[in-house]
């Protein structure tokens, strides 16, 4: 197969993949939890130094393994088939399937809020649409879908810089004055309350950086993917932080801070606070197109994985490449996405989702320390282990204070886990009942 997808369109999609929903909700609850502005972006830049830091690991393990799969192609490759096989579990049941499914239903909740539905139109509508509509573009013109992609996040960014420009004016006239009251510490308060509640808000943070991975989804399709992924990798993580610091620090600062303390739409009254409705309005539309740009990155990486998947004969060969595009995988998550937007509450599952997308992540990242790795001419020097050995301990302390405060947390996530490999045990059977998958 021919590359076909540069430098740019992998840094765009490793922008689109992160920037979502989360950036626009998560700091009225930070705040919340940590009592000052200045500490919610603190917890910003550290989730983005964790970020940054599996930027790199990610970058080091494509360049040893220069193909499309992801967790699964590191995992079955460096460790163990089971492992990976339970890391395409996880993506195609839980990770990419819920975070399509939950960008695209505030997608319709940004551009058609309940109110304004018409009564003939059912709950639900815009959100297929926009999956169906991703998956056409990358299942069935995958050029297509790069270029709309590109054209969209580029978009997404020019109005998200109008919104820093704006602050930015507003400031400098003297029309804004920045809302930092001091923090009000309670008389029980320690230094450890501090630090968990700091770490408890880093938990939510990082589930904004989630995405920094998107590129090595595609490596396949690259063109020499040992150089050009990497640095799309760090780039569009890189871009990405200094985004996000700048936008939290308009969203926590702008608005009076009683205003925005424990609020989900953080963005829309930091907005109102700006400029009054209008660019409250202008803002909203802002947030729906980085939504849309979010489905449409991630309908593109998906399906890759599950392709890989079925040629290594873990899933069925239906499932591969077909010309240009895993159309049939592609139409596999379409289904699937669709089918969790019908049946679940996805505010339910985002810690779950969270939970298990870092673990199999930082259990991919802890593959560049086995012999299998450290071995291959193309590792890293023993030196730039530093930052694979960061990310992965931050992922595990972020973790392990997700489940302290919900155990149940745990249990759904090893029950993934466990039906994952059981459904290992039942392909593996079957491959070896029916003999090794054709090569045709």
């Amino acid at each position: 197969m021919s590359g076909k997808y540069g430098f740019w369109t992998l840094t765009f999609l490793v922008i689109a993949n992160m920037i979502g929903a989360g950036v626009f909700t998560t700091s009225g609850y930070s705040l919340a939890d940590l009592g000052s502005p200045e500490q919610v972006l603190w917890a910003w830049l550290a989730g983005g130094v964790i970020a940054v830091t599996g930027a790199i690991s990610y970058a080091m393990l494509i360049r040893v393994m220069p193909q499309s799969g992801g967790e699964y192609l590191f995992l079955s490759r460096a460790a163990h088939p089971l492992l990976g096989y339970i890391a395409g579990w996880v993506s195609l049941i839980a990770g990419f399937s819920g975070a399509i499914a939950f960008a695209a239903t505030a997608l319709e909740g940004y551009l058609l809020p309940e109110q304004l539905r018409p009564e003939w139109m059912p709950a639900g509508i815009v959100t297929i649409m926009a999956i169906v509509l991703a998956g056409f573009f990358h299942g069935l013109h995958p050029r297509i879908g790069a270029a709309t992609q590109n054209i969209a996040v580029s978009v997404k960014l020019v109005l998200l810089g109008t919104i820093l420009v704006f602050a930015a004016y507003q400031w400098f006239s003297g029309d804004l004055v920045a809302h930092s009251p001091a923090r009000e510490t309670s008389p029980d308060a320690t230094p450890w309350s501090h630090w968990t509640a700091f770490a408890g808000s880093l938990v939510w943070i990082s589930l904004s950086y989630s995405g920094f991975n998107a590129a090595v989804y595609v490596a396949d399709e690259v063109v020499d993917a040992k150089r050009v992924v990497p640095r799309a990798l760090v780039a569009g993580t890189l871009a990405t932080t200094i985004l996000y610091l700048c936008l939290n620090a308009v969203f926590v600062f702008a608005p009076p801070m009683q205003s925005i303390v424990g609020k989900p739409d953080v963005a829309a009254i930091a907005a109102a606070s700006l400029g009054g409705n209008g660019f409250a309005h202008f803002v909203r539309w802002t947030i729906a197109l980085c939504l849309l740009t979010s489905v449409l990155s991630m309908m593109m990486a998906a399906p890759r994985v599950y392709a890989k998947m079925a040629d290594d004969g873990m899933l069925p060969a239906w499932m591969r490449f077909r010309g240009e595009a895993p159309f049939a995988a592609t139409v596999v998550q379409i289904v699937v996405a669709v089918t969790l937007v019908l049946i679940s509450d996805l505010q339910g599952l985002l810690s779950y989702l969270g939970l298990t997308l870092s673990l199999s992540a930082a259990c991919s990242v802890c593959c560049l320390f086995l012999p299998s790795i450290r071995n291959s001419p193309h590792a890293a020097p023993k030196l730039w282990l530093i930052a694979p050995a960061f990310y992965v301990v931050a992922t595990i302390v972020s973790a392990g204070i997700m489940t302290s405060n919900d155990p149940k947390q745990l249990i759904a996530t090893g029950l993934t886990f466990l039906v994952g490999g059981t459904m290992y045990a039942l392909t593996t059977r079957r491959t070896t009942d029916q003999g090794p998958p054709s090569s045709n």
